[in-house]
């Protein structure tokens, strides 16, 4: 371990710049989430939450099983990792030992599945090294490959306050740029309506970023009936759509089921005969299971769907989403 100037150089992973915790092993007594927010974390010794004392950061729980804890990290920026700050600040008698880091290169919006298959390609860039706890343990990283996804491991379990993942972006890499998020709202989407928004609104499943919580996202109230709750979106311009991303990131015991997803292509329709049901609906994606707090991402076959000016997002029976993302190419 040694330390390293930072000069022009920017934090790959931060969620400022877009970065993101897809996956862990554990975060039985603080969330994942907080691991790429800003600063160094804070430390409030008299705040305790029904988990146990609060910490600012990602803290797993004690194992008592042989194995070691983990995370996925998807880089906000694609680019050439030079150094790594593992900060354990306030994580005193209860930080990790030891971490290693693993990193690949694959697609931005790749599926859970592709990620932990060991065919992803991971390369260790930081063999397993000692950990200091409350200290910024810095890393020089010698590999000027360019790498979209982290693994960060910790060993044998404990907590990290933040990750820095400090390296030259490539924007050139970014392939996934490339496809329009026709369900952003800064790209002009628009919700118009939906069965009911009674603990989320709506308009949330649009935002741009992550969800901070299950406030910010779309939340229908628990059913007591047959049916299924469903939110109509108007596309902030005519796609074919890619990939479609479910992301129920917070909700962990009130997630939907199961989602399906239709499209309609009605450029000259008004509002009310969208909401009222006079056009027609094409399949997009069959009903289909869910994980609850992680992106779900699904690819779609090209020749199977058309071009869309509107989708329905039907959730089975009900439940919370954070964000609803379909990519795809502008129609031409």
């Amino acid at each position: 371990m040694q330390k390293k100037t930072k000069e022009n150089l920017i934090d790959l992973s931060s969620e400022e710049n877009g970065g993101s915790v897809l996956l862990a092993s554990d975060e039985g007594f603080a969330p994942k989430e907080n691991l790429l927010k800003k600063g160094r974390g804070e430390f409030i010794p008299d705040k305790y939450t029904e988990l146990g004392k609060w910490m600012d950061g990602w803290e797993t729980r004690r194992r008592r099983k042989k194995g070691h804890d983990w995370c996925l990290i998807r880089l906000g920026k694609p680019g050439v990792i030079k150094i790594i700050d593992i900060d354990t600040n306030h994580f005193v008698g209860n930080h990790p030992t030891q971490t290693s880091v693993d990193a690949c290169q694959i697609p931005y919006y790749s599926s859970m599945d592709e990620l932990i298959s060991e065919k992803c390609g991971w390369i260790e860039i930081l063999t397993q090294s000692g950990l200091k706890g409350d200290s910024q343990n810095l890393f020089t990283i010698n590999d000027d490959k360019v790498f979209t996804h982290l693994r960060l491991k910790i060993f044998p379990d404990g907590g990290v306050a933040r990750l820095k993942v400090f390296g030259q972006p490539d924007d050139k890499f970014a392939e996934w740029q490339g496809l329009f998020d026709a369900a952003a709202l800064e790209n002009g989407c628009k919700p118009l309506a939906c069965s009911n928004m009674h603990f989320g609104n709506m308009e949330n499943i649009i935002k741009p970023g992550f969800a901070n919580d299950m406030r910010d996202g779309w939340e229908t109230r628990r059913r007591r009936d047959t049916g299924y709750d469903w939110v109509i979106l108007k596309l902030g311009a005519p796609c074919t759509p890619e990939l479609i991303v479910v992301d129920s990131s917070h909700f962990k015991g009130n997630f939907p089921e199961s989602f399906s997803l239709e499209g309609s292509f009605c450029p000259s329709a008004d509002e009310d005969s969208i909401v009222l049901g006079d056009v027609k609906w094409e399949k997009i994606l069959p009903e289909t299971k869910l994980k609850g707090n992680m992106e779900n991402i699904f690819q779609i076959e090209l020749n199977y769907v058309s071009q869309y000016t509107h989708v329905r997002l039907n959730i089975y029976p009900d439940g919370g989403v954070s964000r609803l993302r379909v990519l795809g190419h502008l129609f031409s």
